[in-house]
């Protein structure tokens, strides 16, 4: 079951959710034929819940939002972006162990 914490991310509500958030977000790039995607996701749900308040943490699925695709070059997917005060600090490129993507948010908390 997806958390409810997990932001979904459009081009409609990027700036709102994401460039203009008071907290870092990390942004989960998927899609629902990704195997990899569907592995870490429930890893993302978790980290969402652990982490509410601290970071947000948001999905945008690259079939539907394929605009945002193709601004931030998203070549591969699971892509995670880490966003803190509205630019870009951080990438990571394939699925990771929670124990890799709790060391990226801490570092931008």
């Amino acid at each position: 079951m997806a958390s409810e914490k997990v932001l979904t991310i459009k081009s409609d509500n990027f700036e709102e959710l994401v460039l203009n958030s008071p907290v870092p977000v990390l942004v989960d790039f998927w899609a629902n034929w990704c195997g990899p995607c569907r592995i870490i996701g429930p890893t993302i749900d978790e980290l969402a819940e652990e982490y509410d308040g601290r970071f947000k943490i948001g999905k945008v699925n690259v079939d539907e939002e394929n605009e945002l695709a193709i601004k931030f070059n998203i070549m591969s997917i699971p892509t995670m972006i880490a966003f803190k005060d509205g630019n870009q600090v951080e990438r990571v490129i394939g699925a990771r162990s929670k124990k890799d993507l709790k060391e990226l948010l801490d570092k931008y908390i």
